[in-house]
């Protein structure tokens, strides 16, 4: 009886948590092509110059430097006096700068 009952609440449940992720999955979905879109059009600037002959010299004050045009607030909060350096990926970090990017879109 008490496995039925909860076989019961667990199908009750699953259209729920089903909704839950797709809207999740939805916004995710929405807001990094707008993300990509940024930092296209940063590095297309940065290329052109605007942002100076600096940001230019290797791939990764590239980079730096755009992430610095996408959000400045958050790459002073994620990045701020350590930033990228030659050869280094940190998923950890720009996992972190793209959350702070979502919230502050949203605010």
């Amino acid at each position: 009886m008490t496995r039925v009952l909860l076989f019961c609440v667990f199908l009750l449940l699953c259209p729920l948590l089903v909704s839950a992720f797709n809207s999740a999955k939805r916004f995710r979905m929405t807001q990094e092509p707008e993300f990509r879109r940024k930092k296209a059009t940063c590095i297309e600037d940065i290329e052109n110059g605007l942002w100076g002959w600096h940001c230019k010299s290797s791939p990764i004050i590239k980079e730096n430097c755009a992430l610095r045009c996408i959000s400045t607030a958050c790459y002073e909060k994620i990045y701020g006096d350590d930033p990228l350096e030659e050869g280094e990926i940190d998923y950890k970090r720009g996992r972190e700068f793209l959350h702070c990017v979502r919230r502050l879109a949203k605010e």
